[in-house]
């Protein structure tokens, strides 16, 4: 029965097709303030291609109705559970309500070298990648 529910509670969220992924946030205590920092963005991470060098696509959305400054961009990389290589893009400003596009290439040695032992039939090559966005607003 449970296995039942939870491949059904798969299967509708594959099927919404957007999960959304929000920016991890400051404690309060850190921010100086009594409520945690709001969350003004959706975004869906795309891989291009991934072999000795990864290219990560990642599509930004304001779901709000301020303009958001100084929006960049952080990747890590991780294949089989390991830290490969990161990168970082500067995106600009996004006004309400829209859609920006950000993008970098991680190229590392520790890259290389899984991609060279996955060719050679040693491992498997199983990507992960954690972003995290940075933006600023006024009220």
């Amino acid at each position: 029965m449970t296995r039942s529910l939870v491949g059904m509670l798969l299967a509708a969220t594959v099927a919404t097709g957007v999960i959304a992924v929000t920016p991890t946030a400051a404690s309060a205590s850190e921010l100086g303030e009594s409520a945690a920092r709001p969350h003004l963005l959706n975004y869906k991470i795309y891989f291009g291609k991934c072999e000795d060098t990864c290219r990560i696509k990642v599509r930004i959305k304001s779901v709000t109705r301020l303009k958001l400054y100084d929006v960049s961009l952080n990747a890590r990389l991780w294949v089989n559970g390991k830290k490969v290589g990161s990168c970082y893009d500067y995106v600009g400003s996004i006004r309400p309500k829209g859609v920006r596009w950000a993008g970098c290439t991680v190229r590392s040695s520790k890259l290389s070298t899984m991609w060279n032992r996955y060719n050679d039939g040693e491992i498997d090559f199983n990507t992960e990648t954690k972003t995290s966005v940075h933006y600023e607003w006024y009220s």
